[in-house]
């Protein structure tokens, strides 16, 4: 398992510890998925990068939490690439926007660390496929998203 992080904002302090947990939460999505060899990129970004992509990617003129870029996403009428061995593991992206993460930890009442760890989990499923459009779906990613923050002892009142 590979996950890369970069904090490419200055607008909210990330201790080592947050990366750790960071890094340690991501793995145990892929470790729940039996993906043992998934790679995921986390970027940390700020309100007005994630807004940029949010325009251009999904049409929202405004910033957002966390996106994700799937590598092997299915797109309709496209054909499936052909995969390379080596990138089959390789997932993709989730950007996560720092000050949008500090802003919903204060109105939900828990800490960063747990904002930004659920956040992580959310935009990995993401990447493995999981979506919150039908209510069945969003019932199952809920649950899924809580089961693995649970392991690591992160709950809302964290």
């Amino acid at each position: 398992m590979e996950v890369v992080i970069r904090n490419q904002q200055h607008k909210v302090a990330i201790p080592d510890d947050l990366l750790k947990a960071i890094e340690e939460v991501a793995k145990e999505v892929l470790k729940f998925a039996n993906r043992p060899k998934g790679e995921v990129s986390i970027l940390l970004t700020d309100d007005a990068f994630i807004h940029e992509l949010n325009r251009k990617y999904r049409g929202v003129d405004r910033p957002t939490d966390v996106l994700s870029f799937a590598l092997q996403e299915e797109t309709p009428d496209v054909p499936e690439p052909v995969p390379l061995a080596e990138m089959d593991d390789i997932l993709g992206d989730v950007i996560i926007s720092m000050e949008t993460a500090r802003r919903q930890a204060g109105e939900y009442g828990h800490s960063l660390l747990r904002e930004v760890c659920y956040l992580v989990v959310h935009g990995v499923l993401h990447l493995l496929g999981y979506d919150h459009q039908e209510e069945d779906e969003r019932k199952e990613m809920r649950e899924t998203e809580e089961k693995i923050l649970e392991h690591f002892n992160i709950n809302r009142q964290e």
